[in-house]
């Protein structure tokens, strides 16, 4: 008989979920065209009082925690599908190899070249960003899944939820906390004081809780009525995250002081966002006999390459010659919206189709053609 534990049994649990790759497109989306607008759009049009702008800001605002979410959901949901257990999983050096590469390119984006030839670096190339915090975040998954891999299945599902909240309720702790005693590198994971955008206190959290998720859908995907029934918890606790995050901080607050832990109900806007990404979810899911559409699958699957060339293109990663060093903030209403569709879909169907030659070649390196 088996022990109750973290191993599945890999027939009863699909290859993928199409809806989840459908959602992690729609994030990649956002963010390109998010980064796109922000950077470019003059300031004379940023005006959060215009109700199209302020919707548009709130989603924007949305789209990091959503490809968290999504992104330690697709690694877990993996990891435990393989059914094999501990270091037996070859998703753990999946993973491992994965999160150093994700690491690795955050760092090599925030070189310039044209100072490394100079014999200097760039003054923010150690800070982290996202595709550092997510590494970091995996291997954190996977740290907590060897861990855990020998108890029940649910222990597993405690500790993401607790390093959820932990990391959401603690934030304050880790942003802006000089940690002189640690190198600035590492620090930096921990830290906003050098200049890090994306620490792991609270961003981890979204992981986590991704991570959480996808335990639930190994467990639950193939029973009677599983969707129906998730979809409407969900929307439920997606709105009541929404709704009542800043009131029921606030009332703990009132009765408990700083007691337990320093509450703060300006810092419930992470858990209202967890709500907005549960809301996101529960709307995919309800909609998911329709995303099967291949070139969304297909973008879903390419967020990194497409992270890394709307960087050099809009940032100027490597080369220091992106498109915010000549027209930053400086762009009309009219020119930043019609060319933001150039760049969303330029982008996304460039590194499609040199990925779809780049398998040809690869696959028929001579080039000629097999009958």
């Amino acid at each position: 008989m088996n022990r109750p534990g973290l191993m599945v049994q890999k027939k009863r649990v699909p290859d993928r979920l199409h809806f989840i790759d459908a959602l992690r497109a729609w994030a990649i989306l956002m963010m390109l065209q998010g980064h796109f607008i922000a950077a470019l759009l003059a300031d004379s049009y940023r005006d959060t009082a215009q109700p199209i702008y302020a919707v548009w800001s709130y989603f924007r605002g949305i789209t990091a925690p959503v490809f968290f979410t999504v992104s330690g959901f697709i690694f877990t949901f993996l990891l435990i599908r393989e059914g094999r257990i501990g270091l037996h999983n070859p998703r753990v050096k999946k993973g491992v190899i994965r999160s150093l590469q994700l690491i690795g390119i955050g760092y090599v984006l925030q070189i310039r070249f044209t100072l490394l030839f100079q014999g200097t670096l760039h003054p923010s190339y150690n800070i982290v960003h996202v595709l550092q915090c997510l590494g970091m975040s995996i291997l954190l998954l996977i740290l907590l899944y060897l861990l855990c891999h020998r108890f029940a299945l649910w222990t597993f599902q405690i500790v993401l939820v607790s390093l959820t909240f932990g990391s959401f309720l603690f934030k304050d702790y880790f942003q802006y906390w000089e940690a002189g005693y640690l190198p600035e590198a590492i620090g930096n994971y921990f830290t906003k004081v050098n200049g890090s955008v994306f620490t792991l206190f609270p961003w981890v959290g979204f992981a986590t809780f991704g991570a959480f998720l996808a335990i639930l859908f190994v467990k639950n995907d193939r029973k009677i009525n599983f969707y129906p029934i998730t979809i409407v918890l969900t929307t439920l606790a997606g709105f009541l995250l929404v709704s009542k995050a800043y009131s029921t901080i606030s009332c703990i607050k009132l009765y408990l002081g700083n007691a337990l832990v320093p509450l703060e109900p300006a810092n419930s806007y992470l858990f209202e966002h967890l709500g907005a990404v549960l809301l996101i979810f529960a709307f995919f899911m309800a909609c998911r006999s329709y995303l099967n559409q291949r070139i969304l699958l297909t973008i879903g699957k390419k967020t990194l390459p497409i992270y890394v060339v709307h960087s050099i293109v809009l940032y100027g990663s490597i080369s220091g010659h992106g498109l915010t060093r000549y027209y930053y903030h400086s762009l009309p209403l009219n020119t930043v919206l019609f060319f933001v569709w150039v760049f969303v879909f330029g982008i996304s169907i460039a590194v499609i189709r040199f990925d779809k030659y780049r398998t040809i070649l690869y696959k028929n390196p001579s080039g000629s053609t097999k009958r």
